[in-house]
């Protein structure tokens, strides 16, 4: 894979499914595929059967498919410009068994993913709305005049959660929710809210009798800042709002039973801890405390959770992979990741899944492919099966699509580079695990350690764009889970907390040195990458360890906690809870310190639009290297944010990758220099 061959990559998004697709049923997903040309994402609704992939719906910017509960009609979200010509996803439905798609909506920002009722005549989603004269709406008694983003009136901020990355200023414009009536096929696209909340609601499910629905909100309605969500219902007549369930501290999604139990995937706050906290699965009912279901030390929970007769399916981080696993939902008391049934498992990530009757389809990317349909039978476990019978091997699942086929055979370096798995021991004598993305051709290869970022994510087995564009260059790719990584247990992820800098960077190198224990790599001929944490972590060790590398480069990177602490979306927590309040601690947990230190060629990469880690920390760590006479440049990409890598503009990701490539070519050639 080269750099201009992510064209090639074909992402699904979370099935809907109605049967079971390899006998007379169907699984819809949304594939995006990357257009050069456009230099944007083409998003197509297709059709997944047991007999391949069919284009279901005409636009090219369709995502979001969601069928009803009857399955006789496809919800999906279509990008449509308003009378004004600005470009919002709005609410389109269509009959499964043929006609045109009919859009719902003309709401002023767009509509969120479609979420239906359960007589399949409603439709709720998010949205939010603007205040008068921002975001394209019209200024209050002039219809005429819609002022553009730098002639607004001026912002008057009062409180610490106003903004965030990707999403920009969020309290002009909170996320109400609106529900559609899609019976009545001549009403005019519905443009209002049902609800009129004083903070943004999120995750709408519908109660059984379609009477309300159920809505995550911020504590006590963002009456102040806060990290913890509790449970509200809402009227789905007249958009009332009432406390229903009280939480330990934040909500993902929910799922709602027929007889009105809620199970939620969240965060418990009771210790106080706000970072490196593992989602777990939990119950609740109406006026009582949630029971949580899976163990805080082990299990790591994420996604939606799905239910399956009694018990409730959910996706769970596990050593570089996402699987799923069954959790009995009468549980009294929470479940170890050993005593959970494992659903779908093995070397793949998860990324959704849906089940209908007996039958689970799950998107999930794999060690050849950044993402597939799969479909695996469910057999209906009581209770007690479910916890009694983990030791038996999950059902191995039939793939239903093909769409890596463009990566090995179209790419213009074809073929997909191999993983292989690398286990490490730190000085203190904890396992460091990971893997080794590996070239074509005997070696010894150059190498480069790219450390992910987070620190509460992981690396994992799953195709890796960026280490494949590096291994078919001809560099060996050693990636992997430091302390501080998600999926590896509670005590792992939290061990960095008032640590950064230390054992993290032990693991690190760790496991990069059991790596060039293989002969074909070349221990002399090493660099060290990453982004934000992963971006802290090469300036930091590029200052303390730069002897082992021959460069650096860090990108959106954390390097100075002082400043991050005030300027970052989350930085008003953040810091604090990793490193601490006090400003000298803040000074000795900063690369910027250090900086002087580096003897290396250092590339600093930063988005100008990143509020997560904002470019004055990459200015700062420029011109600190510069000043200390460091060979450093400085690469700015205009319109970005701190997911350039992933999800930017299609263009800006083929020229990173051609930055990265020259820089490594210029400090880090393939072929030795004699």
């Amino acid at each position: 894979m080269l750099a201009n061959d992510i064209y090639h990559l074909h992402v699904p998004s979370s099935p809907t499914v109605s049967g079971d697709p390899r006998n007379g049923g169907s699984a819809f997903v949304s594939v995006s595929r990357p257009d050069l040309d456009a230099d944007r994402y083409r998003t197509t609704v297709e059709q997944v059967t047991g007999s391949g992939t069919t284009r279901w719906t005409a636009g090219d910017r369709d995502s979001a498919p969601v069928l009803s509960p009857d399955g006789r009609t496809l919800a999906f979200l279509r990008v449509e410009a308003d009378e004004h010509g600005a470009e919002r996803p709005q609410v389109a439905v269509v009959p499964v068994d043929g006609g045109e798609a009919r859009v719902v909506t003309a709401l002023p920002l767009g509509a969120g993913a479609p979420v239906w009722s359960p007589d399949s005549t409603r439709i709720a989603v998010t949205a939010r709305f603007p205040e008068p004269g921002r975001y394209g709406s019209a200024v209050p008694g002039d219809d005429d005049r819609r002022p553009a983003p730098s002639a607004e009136a001026p912002r008057l901020v009062t409180r610490l959660d106003f903004h965030v990355d990707g999403a920009g200023y969020l309290l002009d414009k909170l996320q109400q929710i609106v529900v559609v009536d899609v019976t009545d096929r001549d009403a005019a696209p519905v443009h209002h809210a049902l609800t009129s909340a004083p903070c943004s609601l999120a995750a709408p499910r519908w109660y059984p009798d379609g009477s309300a629905l159920l809505v995550v909100a911020p504590r006590d309605l963002g009456d102040r800042e806060t990290h913890d969500d509790d449970l509200y219902g809402v009227d789905a007549t007249d958009g009332s709002l009432a406390l229903a369930i009280r939480t330990e501290g934040s909500v993902d999604q929910t799922v709602v039973t027929p007889d009105g139990t809620v199970f939620y995937t969240g965060a418990s706050h009771a210790d106080g801890a706000l970072v490196a906290e593992p989602q777990g699965l939990w119950r609740a009912d109406h006026g009582s405390d949630p029971v949580r279901l899976t163990a805080r030390e082990t299990v790591d929970v994420t996604g939606t959770p799905v239910l399956h007769g009694d018990d409730v399916l959910v996706a769970v981080l596990d050593r570089g992979t996402v699987g799923v696993r069954r959790v009995p939902g009468d549980a009294t008391a929470p479940i170890g990741l050993e005593d959970l049934a494992v659903v779908l498992g093995g070397r793949l990530v998860v990324s959704g899944f849906d089940v209908a009757d007996d039958v689970l389809v799950a998107t999930a990317a794999t060690t050849d492919s950044p993402g597939e349909v799969l479909v695996v039978d469910l057999p209906r476990a009581t209770s007690t099966d479910a916890v009694t019978d983990t030791t038996a091997t999950a059902p191995a699942p039939t793939v239903l699509t093909d769409l890596a086929a463009p990566l090995r055979d179209g790419a213009a370096a074809p073929g997909v580079r191999r993983i292989e798995e690398v286990t490490g021991t730190s000085p203190d004598g904890t396992p460091v695990h990971g893997w080794v993305v590996l070239p074509e051709g005997d070696g010894p290869h150059p190498v480069l350690r790219v450390v992910h970022g987070g620190p509460f994510g992981q690396d994992t087995w799953a195709f890796f764009d960026e280490a494949q564009v590096y291994a078919s260059a001809g560099y060996a790719v050693v990636i992997g889970n430091p302390r501080g990584s998600g999926g590896y247990g509670l005590d792992h992820g939290r061990a960095v907390i008032g640590a950064m800098g230390t054992v993290d960077v032990d693991d690190v190198l760790a496991l990069l040195d059991a790596a060039l224990e293989r002969p074909d790599l070349d221990g002399s001929r090493v660099g060290i990458m990453g982004g934000s944490y992963g971006g802290f972590m090469t300036s930091w060790v590029a200052a303390h360890h730069g002897e082992r590398f021959v460069a650096a480069w860090s990108e959106r990177a954390v390097n100075a906690w002082d400043s991050f602490a005030g300027s970052s979306d989350i930085g008003w927590f953040f810091a604090d809870a990793y490193v601490g309040a006090d400003p000298e601690e803040q000074r000795r947990r900063s690369p910027l310190t250090y900086a002087a230190q580096v003897t290396i060629p250092f590339m600093v990469a930063h988005s100008e639009e990143d509020w997560r880690c904002p470019i004055e920390q990459g200015h700062r760590q420029f011109v600190a290297l510069k000043r200390a006479g460091v060979d450093a440049s400085l690469l700015v990409f205009p319109g970005e944010g701190h997911e350039l890598s992933r999800s930017g503009r299609p263009r800006h990701r083929v020229q990173r990758f051609e930055h990265v490539l020259a820089w490594w070519a210029q400090h880090l050639p393939v072929a030795p220099v004699a």
